[in-house]
């Protein structure tokens, strides 16, 4: 129930007003956003790589209603995949990438035209590009898209979600030679006529495609932060004989970073989601809704009089 109140306040402007408005402490924010700016972006990946992590980087915004913004965060990709490169942080960075934000919901013509030029950026820069989920009412055209990249672009990754009934069936659509699939739970409210609604049922689900695209020939990426399926992941891949670079771990900037260091240590690849940019209410309300305990960060911050 949490977590639906919360999910519908990542879609209101009315609290999203109140919440940028209020004095939030900077570390409530930073606890999950690199900063506003890609030079923070920059700053954060270079830690996190000298730490020995891999990163995707998240330029955040997904309600882009025009042509010239969807425009603005073509640019600002590109700008971004060229610092990556400058500084030496391909092929350890690559970038994660909303097609909303490059206007998917009124022209996917133009979406498809600056995500491929941002996945030859990316291929310029030694590095590639993962297209990230959305609400299921995106789904189709995205992996649309996807395939139309990747005739280009082989390496560009899939983002799938476990709490989306359709995903097994995707998973093995996907489950091909050179395919890049992020395998996430999911964190958007969606009805349950498309997704299961219990913890339990995704969990379940996850599992389910975690042993589909093992079993496969591609490079399955395992976005998780909870411990069982970590676990579970790690066996499955000793089961299906992958050696660690085969698939890797995926998890948020700012949650469990011990247990990305202590996967790290252990050979694994682990790659740390890193989003920044000044759109960072919605990502930051979907990260509270998957553990509702860190509402009473969100909570004193907002009541906060410093």
């Amino acid at each position: 129930m949490l977590r639906s109140v919360i999910l519908a306040a990542a879609r209101s402007h009315r609290v999203e007003r109140i919440v940028e408005t209020a004095p939030v402490s900077r570390s409530i924010v930073r606890r999950f956003i690199a900063g506003e700016h890609a030079q923070d972006a920059l700053q954060r990946t270079r830690e996190l790589v000298a730490a020995g992590l891999a990163v995707t980087i998240d330029h955040l915004g997904e309600d882009t209603t025009n042509p010239q913004q969807a425009e603005a965060t073509r640019d600002e990709y590109l700008r971004l995949l060229d610092a990556l490169h400058a500084a030496e942080l391909t092929p350890a960075a690559e970038v994660s990438l909303k097609l909303s934000a490059l206007g998917q919901v009124f022209d996917e013509k133009l979406a498809y035209e600056h995500a491929h030029a941002i996945c030859a950026k990316a291929s310029e820069a030694g590095t590639t590009v993962t297209l990230d989920a959305e609400d299921h009412t995106t789904t189709d055209s995205t992996l649309e898209v996807l395939g139309r990249l990747r005739a280009d672009f082989p390496t560009t990754g899939a983002v799938l979600q476990s709490y989306l009934r359709r995903t097994e069936a995707d998973c093995r659509e996907l489950a091909v030679s050179g395919s890049r699939v992020r395998l996430c739970k999911g964190a958007y409210k969606e009805p349950e006529s498309v997704a299961y609604q219990s913890r339990l049922d995704v969990d379940k689900s996850y599992v389910r495609c975690l042993n589909v695209l093992m079993s496969g020939a591609g490079y399955p990426m395992l976005a998780t932060h909870d411990p069982r399926l970590v676990a579970i992941g790690e066996d499955r891949a000793k089961w299906f004989d992958r050696n660690p670079d085969e698939f890797e771990f995926q998890m948020l900037y700012g949650v469990r970073p011990d247990e990305q260091l202590r996967l790290a240590q252990l050979g694994y690849t682990v790659r740390v989601y890193l989003p920044y940019g000044t759109q960072w209410y919605a990502y930051m309300m979907r990260r509270l809704a998957e553990r509702p305990a860190n509402l009473g960060f969100l909570a004193r911050a907002v009541t906060s009089r410093g």
